[in-house]
């Protein structure tokens, strides 16, 4: 089957999106298939417009203008128009400005499109970015419209979402694809090593950018109480930290409250890991936190990499992001934005945190990329 996905940021770009782009991109090239991935170019000087990529084939569209967190490409149809003829099925993750006017290509050329919704859009408060999010909003429900069908990581999600239940005659929920190398020899000991970890404990992980919507306010709030109790207790931020776009005004003010936890040794930013690096920094982990604020995270496939280390998590009650803990048992939910209760279940867990086991074999069966390719085929088949 050539299947084509489409997409705004593909890798080296760092989120969720991509991730889940890239890793089911691979996973339908292992199996055999003709995949194109269709992104942009967002990073001209570093980024070619043509390769290979595990098999998968990438073409980047030069980029024209930057608007807020997005891009305006406008040589994207005439691409898109190209690559929809040549391939059997097309895949299109949402949110993204393009999707229309690609599902309407799918539509007239006969090729069946599936969307994956991965979230909301929700920028920062301005004038410029409502009049960004109405438009993105009008577009994702034109590509609704015209797409054959969507797809959702869980249906506690597409329940609670204002934009799924407008379609859920043609729904259907997909687990997202999670895999983690194992650690290499002496790295998860080395880890330990270069940070401290014997000496401060308990560890306190976040794997995410530092965006508004990630809810890095609601740890801090809730830090001083956990260091009541554990006062060789820290942080460790693994992500991009430093010039994230569209959250220079969150950070400059949070930074002056984490440089002081900085300066104690009580927190600590490690950047963008690679997988590899994080297979080393999960087992060093007490405990992950999850702590969004709102409906732009919609599962955090950060959550079950922890678990496939036995490391509990604390997520936030929020559609979707609350499925993991749910479905799997490990760790707890704690009410969205109230840094007492977050604190409070912290606490808890240092306690017992003995009792957080789970199949950790028949979880990474569960989320490998290669089960959820399989889903995917499934929906193809019959869309065919």
């Amino acid at each position: 089957m050539r299947i084509l996905t489409v997409l705004t940021y593909y890798r080296p770009h760092t989120s969720g999106l991509t991730i889940y782009a890239e890793r089911l991109a691979r996973a339908f090239a292992r199996r055999g298939h003709q995949v194109t991935v269709l992104t942009t170019q967002y990073d001209r000087r570093s980024l070619p417009r043509d390769e290979m990529m595990d098999s998968v084939h990438v073409l980047r569209v030069p980029v024209a203008v930057r608007v807020s967190k997005g891009v305006l490409a406008p040589t994207f149809g005439l691409v898109a128009t190209k690559l929809v003829w040549e391939h059997d099925v097309v895949q299109l993750h949402l949110p993204q400005f393009d999707a229309p006017g690609v599902a309407l290509r799918a539509h007239l050329f006969g090729k069946p499109s599936v969307l994956t919704y991965h979230c909301d859009l929700r920028l920062p408060p301005g004038l410029f970015n409502r009049f960004v999010n109405l438009v993105v909003k009008f577009q994702n429900n034109m590509a609704g419209i015209l797409a054959d069908h969507i797809v959702t990581y869980t249906q506690d999600y597409a329940d609670n979402s204002s934009y799924l239940s407008r379609y859920c005659h043609k729904l259907t929920p997909i687990l997202p694809p999670v895999e983690l190398p194992p650690p290499a020899p002496g790295a998860v000991e080395a880890f330990a090593a270069a940070h401290r970890i014997r000496e401060q404990r308990p560890v306190i992980g976040m794997v995410t950018r530092f965006a508004a919507e990630k809810g890095v306010e609601v740890l801090l709030d809730a830090l001083p109480t956990v260091l009541e109790k554990y006062p060789k207790a820290q942080v460790l931020f693994a992500g991009q930290y430093q010039d994230v776009l569209g959250e220079q005004a969150y950070a400059e003010r949070l930074m002056p409250r984490i440089n002081k936890y900085e300066g104690g040794g009580y927190w600590k930013f490690l950047g963008n890991l690679s997988q590899h690096q994080l297979a080393a920094f999960y087992p060093n982990m007490d405990v992950l936190v999850v702590p969004s604020l709102n409906s732009t995270e919609a599962f955090g496939l950060v959550q079950v990499e922890a678990m496939l280390n036995n490391v509990p998590c604390v997520a936030s009650a929020l559609p979707g992001v609350r499925q993991p803990v749910t479905m799997h048992g490990m760790g707890k939910i704690v009410p969205v934005g109230e840094p007492s209760a977050l604190a409070e279940t912290l606490l808890a867990i240092f306690a017992e945190k003995g009792k957080y086991h789970c199949d950790t074999t028949a979880l990474a069966k569960l989320y490998d990329p290669d089960t959820v390719a399989q889903e995917y085929e499934k929906l193809f088949e019959t869309l065919r």
